[in-house]
């Protein structure tokens, strides 16, 4: 995971107004307010995806060639899934474990269920070897009002 230090270096959030020196807020979807003087600004993935919204289709390299955010920033919105390859494009990304054509993030739909399973068989198996030793008694008349007493021999 990264750190949010790292995402306002790596998605370019602006944090001080350009115009006035003002705190920028969060509005959402990419696009933050000066506090004192209302300017607009985006961060990366608002400017990508203002751009898609105006010009559906456009790729990575005429992305960046029209408003100056690096393919490499696209890549990794991409891989966020923040933002996805439209449908109709021949271009798409293949999923890391199994090669599948995907539109967005790093693994299809099928690998990334089987990594969910996997993670929770794990979970299961630490919960079980720790719950080693404790068990569930059997009601049983002659041991009915008995004390038992974990790891006393």
């Amino acid at each position: 995971m990264l750190s949010k230090i790292n995402l306002v270096e790596e998605y370019n959030i602006p944090r001080v107004c350009k115009k006035c020196g003002g705190v920028m807020v969060y509005q959402g979807v990419g696009e933050y307010r000066c506090e004192d003087c209302n300017e607009t600004a985006y961060d990366d993935y608002g400017k990508v995806r203002r751009y898609i919204e105006g010009h559906p289709g456009t790729t990575a390299a005429q992305i960046e060639a029209a408003i100056g955010v690096s393919q490499k920033t696209i890549r990794r919105l991409l891989k966020d899934g923040r933002i996805e390859i439209s449908a109709s494009s021949k271009s798409f990304l293949r999923c890391e474990l199994c090669g599948k054509s995907i539109r967005y993030g790093e693994l299809c739909p099928d690998c990334e269920k089987k990594l969910h399973n996997n993670l929770e068989e794990e979970q299961r198996n630490m919960h079980r070897k720790e719950m080693h030793g404790i068990a569930i008694r059997k009601k049983d008349d002659s041991d009915e009002g008995k004390r038992r007493f974990i790891g006393l021999d």
